[in-house]
């Protein structure tokens, strides 16, 4: 009789979870989509983005001048402001002298770029575990009458609004504007935009900071929800975000965005039903059998090479 009740809540969890991954993910996608590169970086701007929160609440007060909706939106306003020069400043120094060198090289650039902003945030803010204050208590409760409430929390709640209206405004703005016609160009072909006309570094760059942009979002509204952070929580993250890129089809921002609610999901469930030990093996198993099975991922494409 409990099975439906525990169902709608852990699909409910998987699903505030897998809107962190998507987040995140749209970072990775974006930047391969263009340049062909992986920015492993990604998971620390994530981290960043939450730090930067939770210092923006230390200096307002969870009892200042500000209401709590406020509160918040100020919180992820400064995050993405921060993280978006983090993000700016990591092209520039780490991808932007290797875009024309082997990928080897890239892929350690991004590497010890990721091992430095550990580094720099844990040297900042100490490597231990940070309390971060509820100021989002509370839960919605559906009662279905089998004995068993379903329980919305109202920091998941929030986490999937914010998600659903972020990815509303992403997809029109790609879609629309001046900067996404050039991004999807870019996208096609970097050669050719920039024969065109289409300042191909200020893509790029700009990619970089709305990919970071989003992660700080992320950062925030994960670490309102779980209270605690670390230097180190970027690492599993960015690696799950990047799982669910590939998942979705690497270089398809809406595959992220599927790849990200379905890895969520697929977690949660595990945790749930099986043990939280072997969640991480059925997340990773997953992303093996897409592999074998369909290498493009969900949504992605067939590479064509253009002579």
């Amino acid at each position: 009789m409990d099975f439906l009740p525990q169902l709608i809540q852990q699909l409910f969890n998987g699903l505030s979870l897998g809107a962190i991954y998507a987040l995140i993910a749209i970072g990775y996608t974006m930047v391969y989509g263009i340049i062909g590169m992986i920015n492993f970086a990604h998971g620390e701007v994530y981290m960043i983005g939450a730090y930067v929160g939770l210092v923006t609440l230390t200096a307002i007060g969870v009892n200042g001048f500000l209401p709590l909706p406020l509160l918040i939106l100020f919180m992820i306003l400064v995050a993405a402001v921060v993280t978006g020069i983090y993000g700016y400043s990591i092209e520039r120094l780490a991808y932007r002298p290797a875009r024309n060198s082997p990928r080897l090289v890239s892929l350690i650039a991004a590497i010890g770029m990721s091992i430095f902003l550990q580094n720099w945030v844990a040297l900042g803010q100490g490597a231990r575990d940070m309390a971060v204050p509820n100021i989002i208590s509370g839960a919605f409760k559906l009662d279905l009458g089998v004995g068993y409430p379903v329980m919305f929390s109202y920091s998941r709640l929030l986490i999937i609004a914010v998600v659903f209206i972020l990815m509303i405004a992403l997809t029109l703005y790609i879609k629309n504007s001046r900067m996404g016609r050039a991004s999807r160009a870019c996208s096609q072909d970097m050669h050719m935009a920039n024969l065109l006309g289409i300042d191909t570094n200020r893509v790029v760059s700009f990619t970089f900071v709305l990919g970071a942009m989003l992660a700080a979002v992320g950062g925030v509204l994960i670490a309102l929800s779980i209270g605690k952070l670390n230097p180190y929580i970027g690492f599993i993250a960015g690696i799950k975000a990047f799982t669910a890129a590939v998942l979705g089809g690497i270089g398809s921002v809406p595959g992220a965005i599927l790849g990200g609610l379905l890895l969520g999901v697929v977690e949660t469930l595990a945790a749930a039903y099986w043990s939280s030990e072997y969640k991480d093996i059925v997340a990773f198993g997953l992303l093996i059998l897409i592999l074998l099975f369909r290498p493009t991922g969900l949504l992605g494409k067939p590479e064509v090479e253009k002579v």
